[in-house]
């Protein structure tokens, strides 16, 4: 990804989107893997830009409420009207094409065997052939190339040697417990940047939050740091889960008043390694010297 080098851009803003470059580079990885398409992210985004400047602007008159969105986040009136009056959280994700060939694959009885299963299919030719398929689900789209991100996707294999085209069974069933963990994902690192972002936005350091980066560690001795990490972490969880559970305690023992219940509060609390060649620093950041704090 190319870091941003705008020269009128402020000091502040080119730093605000080197630290985006950051952010953004694992997250396309995270939805190219699972075939995400950019419009599904990019909805969110601009409702979580939409979200942003509403909290920003609190009060004041409705009728301006969209130029005031418009205004801070630079998205046109149009979409701000759309997007406050949008119910993001209850639309059903799109597919991607590869899904949706998939998905059409298994529903549309041309395509499927006397037992209702999906069949292997020529990879081309006329109806029924994987060619025919993926152009009854588009035509701006090669059907070669989709069988390509099928293939990359887990959706379906090539039989070379025949020609043909052979179904994933239950490609549309989550392996493992992909859902839970990209939840645990989404949590987690969604905590941490919370808190890194009202430590920057704040005035000082409201929460705790440090980390140890070393260079020069010698790739056979990773997984030496990686037991390392893991025992200091059961020690830490040994430790903080009775406090916590005191602290809590506590609190639900002093009285509280039924009309006006004392308000309480989310805490995480987390340890994270990760490792990647020293010559691969992540976008907008400079490898800094072994042992460095930040």
């Amino acid at each position: 990804m190319t870091e941003p080098n705008d020269s009128s851009l402020p000091p502040d803003q080119q730093a605000v989107l080197e630290a985006v470059n950051a952010l953004l580079a694992p997250l396309a990885r995270l939805a190219v893997a699972r075939g995400v398409p950019f419009s599904e992210v990019d909805e969110r985004l601009k409702t979580a830009f939409v979200q942003a400047a509403r909290e920003a602007n609190p009060g004041g008159l409705p009728h301006r409420q969209v130029s005031r969105i418009s205004t801070a986040t630079g998205i046109n009136r149009r979409e701000v009207t759309r997007l406050v009056h949008a119910k993001l959280e209850q639309a059903r994700p799109k597919r991607s094409l590869a899904g949706e060939v998939y998905a059409h694959w298994l529903t549309d009885p041309l395509y499927r065997d006397v037992a209702g299963q999906p069949k292997a299919l020529s990879r081309q030719g006329p109806r029924p052939s994987f060619e025919a398929l993926a152009r009854e689900v588009t035509s701006d789209v090669h059907p070669r190339s989709l069988l390509s991100e099928m293939q990359r996707l887990g959706y379906a294999t090539l039989d070379e040697a025949a020609d043909q085209v052979l179904p994933v069974k239950d490609a549309l069933v989550p392996r493992s417990d992909l859902p839970r963990a990209l939840r645990i994902l989404g949590s987690n690192v969604g905590g941490h940047l919370a808190g890194a972002v009202a430590n920057v936005l704040g005035d000082g350091r409201q929460h705790f939050e440090q980390a140890i980066v070393a260079s020069g560690v010698p790739l056979d001795a990773v997984q030496a740091v990686r037991q390392l990490t893991a025992a200091q972490w059961k020690q830490a969880f040994d430790s903080l889960v009775p406090a916590l559970e005191r602290l809590i305690e506590a609190g639900a023992a002093e009285p509280v008043d039924a009309a006006a219940p004392a308000p309480t509060q989310r805490v995480l609390i987390g340890l994270y390694s990760y490792h990647q060649p020293d010559a691969s620093p992540p976008p907008g950041e400079a490898p800094p010297p072994a042992g460095e704090k930040s």
